[in-house]
């Protein structure tokens, strides 16, 4: 009877600690896939940080751009108004072959200085795209390195809950 009720027992015995040793591989298994959430979590809050700087950086460039381009073009038309009125004169007089050479003088200033607010507006857009591909590529670089941490720390948690599994002899 005591043989018995020995055995009943150490069954009933082996029986939990391996429900309790497999409920543990879950455990871990759980830890891992919290560790990865928070960890693509703070990859996202870090990317979407850098993004939102780029968008800063890329707007202020943009802004200035357009300032400048104002200025010259509105430098350009006061030239051109001011050749073409000197223009106007001249032709009243009767110097049309001079009228003719400001008016084409004061168009090609204002398209010189058109042409030279575009191309201040490409270079500084150029340099905001050039910042912002940085920036994304600083963002990859940090989730890869969260992702590699990640599963680091997965892998650990794994082997241990091999360690822990069920039927395993220390």
């Amino acid at each position: 009877m005591k043989k018995r009720l020995l055995i009943a027992l150490s069954m009933l015995f082996v029986g939990t600690a391996s429900v309790t040793l497999a409920a543990d591989g879950d455990f871990f298994d759980r830890k891992g896939d919290r560790i990865d959430r928070r960890l693509d979590r703070r990859g996202d809050r870090i990317n979407d940080r850098l993004d939102e700087r780029g968008d800063r950086i890329n707007d202020r460039l943009d802004a200035r751009g357009d300032r400048i381009n104002d200025r010259l073009d509105a430098r350009g038309d006061r030239i051109n108004d001011r050749l073409d009125a000197l223009s106007e004169r001249t032709r009243a007089e009767g110097k049309t072959k001079l009228a003719d050479h400001l008016g084409h003088r004061g168009d090609r200033i204002e398209r010189r200085r058109d042409n030279r607010g575009d191309q201040i507006e490409a270079r500084l857009d150029r340099r905001g795209n050039r910042i912002e591909r940085h920036l994304d590529r600083k963002g990859e670089r940090i989730e890869r390195r969260l992702d590699r941490c990640g599963d680091r720390i997965d892998h650990r948690l794994d082997r241990r809950a091999w360690y822990h599994r069920p039927g395993r002899r220390p």
